[in-house]
């Protein structure tokens, strides 16, 4: 009997520690990759415009950021796992997106832009001229969507990171690459190591929001901080530091 009741406890246990979100542990969970300058690391220090937006937002809430790398292919399902609490890293708003997870309002305009070599980027004018090239996306992005929306795919190879596919276009493996325009602006500035390359066409234009599981009222609760930091300056501070356009 008494060994029943032990385990009967120790399963009700399991069941509390599995339910606590961030408001039980005061702790944010928040889910990132490296993507500049979204979130990146400036020597040993994780910095960027999402990284000082979600601490700005915790501070509001009362809460500790935790910042976790994952890997973006696998976003939803570190999410529905609990591993993390919300993805906080340039997410385009979606379909796929809405229906995997409840999405914060729109805070950053974005776009997928082409990447080539200078030197070979004015003979493509738009995305017909582009097709029969050798194009690289981060897997699961909406860059590789893109591709694939835009019939580009005919010899596509997805790689880990967005930085990888600079660095297949850099190399040669890729003719071409579709990353997020804050990337590739930031990515291929004058005395950068990618600034042998350049960006032109855009594919699509969309527009980033922050990710939530199902049903988490952590989303409204954010949503009414970024309202707050709207209001008070400090969105539009870290908009202009990081060369970003608000959607707000």
């Amino acid at each position: 009997m008494k060994k029943l009741l032990c385990l009967a406890l120790a399963a009700v246990m399991m069941l509390s520690f599995a339910a606590c979100g961030a408001e039980e542990t005061n702790t944010l969970k928040i889910g990132y990759t490296i993507y500049e300058p979204m979130n990146y690391m400036d020597g040993d220090k994780l910095t960027g415009f999402d990284t000082e937006f979600a601490e700005a937002v915790c501070e509001k809430l009362g809460l500790t950021p935790e910042f976790i790398e994952i890997n973006w292919d696998t976003k939803f399902v570190t999410l529905d796992s609990k591993k993390i609490d919300c993805i906080w890293n340039g997410m385009t708003i979606s379909d796929e997106v809405k229906a995997n997870c409840d999405v914060s309002k729109a805070y950053v305009k974005n776009a997928q832009v082409v990447v080539m070599k200078k030197d070979v980027i004015d003979n493509y004018k738009d995305a017909e001229s582009l097709k029969g090239l050798k194009f690289a996306a981060e897997a699961g992005s909406a860059g590789e969507a893109a591709i694939k929306d835009n019939g580009l795919d005919t010899d596509y190879s997805p790689v880990a990171a967005q930085t990888d596919a600079l660095l297949a276009v850099m190399g040669g493996q890729a003719d071409a690459c579709v990353i997020d325009i804050t990337m590739a602006k930031s990515m291929t500035a004058e005395g950068t190591s990618y600034d042998g390359l350049t960006y032109s066409i855009e594919l699509t234009a969309e527009e980033y929001g922050i990710g939530f599981r199902k049903g988490d009222e952590l989303t409204e609760k954010v949503n009414k901080a970024i309202d707050e930091l709207k209001a008070d300056g400090t969105l539009d501070a870290l908009a202009e530091k990081y060369e970003l356009n608000l959607a707000l």
